[in-house]
């Protein structure tokens, strides 16, 4: 299990850091996730959750945790979400620094089904995010049926944004929608300085991608070696 930090430029601090599955030698995820079947999947996705509360705890994790889920392994969302309630008790791991991401590019087999659990984790007190939005066609129906905490936009529409006036617009309308909905809207994959500068401008303060940090296996309690703030930025 590697974290991968998100920022928030405005502050200069951490504002949570995402739990990104990997493999034995440290590879990326690719090869773990071609062995999930609908078989294992409910197995795998439980195994994560309380492994990544499990290493937040182990190397003294004080920001949010981001963790991703598979709606379509979860068949009762109070049920399912037991084991994930027992490893925040036992590590002592504060619900409401949990939030929950599912991507909007999965196929969900059933729409209210995944507006259940996203109802059923508010109530208990998690957080949740649409990841890689943008990068589906349901996007905008996702966020009307679900309005979650957060959006997480996806990396093609931050990619060259510093050059392109189409992705500029489309990710400032976004914002101007999320901020008229209460949600974040953080911004994702990022490989430019250049691109830091240009979302900086259109008023995303949180970012994650590997200009900022690359994914690492500890905790990240300190900014990169790059000018966070706002005005330094603009």
């Amino acid at each position: 299990m590697a974290f991968q930090p998100i920022f928030d430029i405005e502050t200069g601090e951490v504002f949570a850091q995402e739990a990104l599955v990997r493999g034995k030698d440290g590879r990326g995820a690719g090869q773990i996730f071609e062995k999930v079947t609908d078989e294992n999947r409910y197995r795998f996705d439980q195994l994560c959750r309380k492994t990544a509360i499990e290493v937040a705890t182990q190397v003294g994790m004080t920001s949010a945790l981001s963790i991703n889920f598979m709606p379509n392994a979860v068949y009762e969302p109070s049920h399912c979400i037991a084991q994930t309630l027992w490893a925040a008790d036992k590590y002592d791991f504060d619900i409401s620094r949990i939030i929950f991401e599912f991507t909007e590019v999965e196929k969900v087999r059933d729409t209210q089904h995944l507006i259940n659990i996203i109802e059923t984790y508010r109530e208990i007190g998690f957080r949740t995010a649409i990841d890689d939005f943008g990068a589906g066609f349901s996007g905008l129906n996702l966020l009307a049926d679900v309005v979650p905490d957060l959006v997480k936009l996806d990396r093609h529409l931050i990619a060259g944004l510093h050059q392109n006036r189409v992705r500029q617009a489309i990710v400032k309308r976004t914002k101007q929608l999320c901020d008229d909905l209460g949600v974040n809207v953080v911004a994702e994959g990022i490989e430019l300085c250049e691109e830091v500068e240009a979302l900086a401008e259109l008023g995303i303060t949180l970012m994650q991608g590997y200009c900022l940090a690359r994914p690492q296996f500890e905790q990240i309690k300190s900014v990169p070696d790059i000018d966070l703030s706002v005005g330094s930025v603009r």
